[in-house]
């Protein structure tokens, strides 16, 4: 058999780790089966003729093998399966990882009714090529998605994908971030938001509604979920950044009645905003919008943006330089290429590596640490 390196959802069970290795890749938000560099891996295909027989189950070769010299670990697997299954993250080959689970946000229905979509609004959603497999509109039911680790750190992360405000980009910038995100050990929730809002008076309201009652939901079922309710963040791309940033940054009174059951008065305890926008004056960017400022006690944030994507990194720049001003811990990366979307796309460019980037931010801010 030849053997290639491959995305690998067993390579951790089969070698027993968990964690985050110097060595691991991301693609397309999961976790491929790179071998762990603690000394040489000269003896590896040795290893591994030695340990395939037995290793054909189900259709499924996976070869590992140890080596004990020196505490000296060298492993290595290849999985033919499909390429858009669980990430990796299971702590052992007994532990099982959870299936996702969909919850309804407002039992009852929404607080605020939306808005028919305009005719201006239906012919801009087409101009981008309408609703498509991993994209979807008309969302009036507003939900979460609930993706449990195996192991989980107690870091919990709601995903708001892009859109616009037209639709949702639920596969790069939804379903994906929330592998990667199980592979670190964090619960990951998908936010359905409402969309589309362009005919709204602020197209990010009702959609910050949803994130609001998304974190108090996260945190009611923190003890049931193995969450830490002060380490519960939103991370969003686009349009979904600009409602994870009003999330975080907004000081006013909340547009909906509190359900104490359900809802939560605390906003996300960290940030992380991808190609986000929406917070500065059109007329003179180096002004924030009227009615907008970062507060003192704004959250810890992580800015990635490409310098190629029009006015983002402008946006992501001015947003950090006032959260170094106010002394709120940031962390900023302008990528030289890269555009508007990427997502957890890969394009052989340095910006395919934001997602490993964010997870060390995430390590430094403890927000990965066990029982913190």
């Amino acid at each position: 058999m030849r053997v290639r390196k491959s995305s690998c959802r067993a390579s951790r069970a089969a070698i027993g780790v968990v964690g985050h290795g110097a060595n691991d890749c991301a693609v397309d938000g999961e976790r491929t089966c790179a071998v762990l560099r603690t000394g040489s891996c000269r003896h590896w295909l040795a290893g591994w003729r030695a340990s395939r027989r037995g290793l054909l189950a189900a259709g499924v070769w996976c070869a590992a093998a140890a080596i004990a010299a020196a505490g000296v670990w060298c492993a290595a697997a290849a999985i033919a399966a499909e390429p858009d299954g669980p990430p990796v993250g299971v702590a052992g080959a007994d532990t099982v990882v959870p299936k996702p689970v969909t919850i309804e946000l407002w039992p009852g229905g929404p607080p605020t009714p939306m808005r028919p979509a305009s005719e201006a609004t239906r012919k801009l959603i087409a101009s981008y090529g309408g609703p498509r497999p991993g994209r979807v509109t008309d969302v009036t039911t507003p939900t979460i998605t609930v993706y449990r680790p195996a192991a989980p750190v107690g870091a919990a992360v709601i995903v708001a994908p892009g859109g616009g405000f037209m639709f949702l980009s639920r596969d790069h910038e939804g379903v994906q971030v929330c592998r990667w995100l199980t592979s670190l050990g964090v619960t990951a929730v998908l936010l359905d938001y409402r969309t589309p809002t362009r005919d709204e008076p602020e197209h990010f309201t009702l959609p910050v509604q949803d994130a609001q009652r998304a974190l108090g939901i996260v945190r009611h079922h923190a003890a049931e979920w193995g969450v830490d309710p002060g380490r519960v963040g939103l991370l969003g791309f686009s349009a979904g950044a600009n409602l994870a940033g009003h999330a975080a940054w907004d000081r006013g009174g909340r547009t909906y009645p509190q359900e104490p059951a359900l809802d939560d008065p605390r906003g996300p305890d960290f940030l992380v905003f991808i190609y986000g926008g929406g917070f500065l004056d059109k007329d003179d960017p180096s002004r924030f919008r009227a009615g907008f400022a970062l507060p003192a006690d704004a959250p810890p944030a992580f800015f990635a943006v490409a310098h190629d994507d029009a006015q983002a990194p402008v946006e992501a720049v001015r947003l950090y330089l006032e959260s170094r001003r106010l002394g709120v811990p940031a962390e900023l990366h302008v990528y030289a290429t890269g555009g508007h979307g990427f997502g957890m796309r890969r394009a052989g460019r340095p910006i395919d590596d934001w997602p490993r980037r964010c997870a060390e931010w995430m390590t430094s801010m403890g927000l990965l640490s066990r029982g913190r």
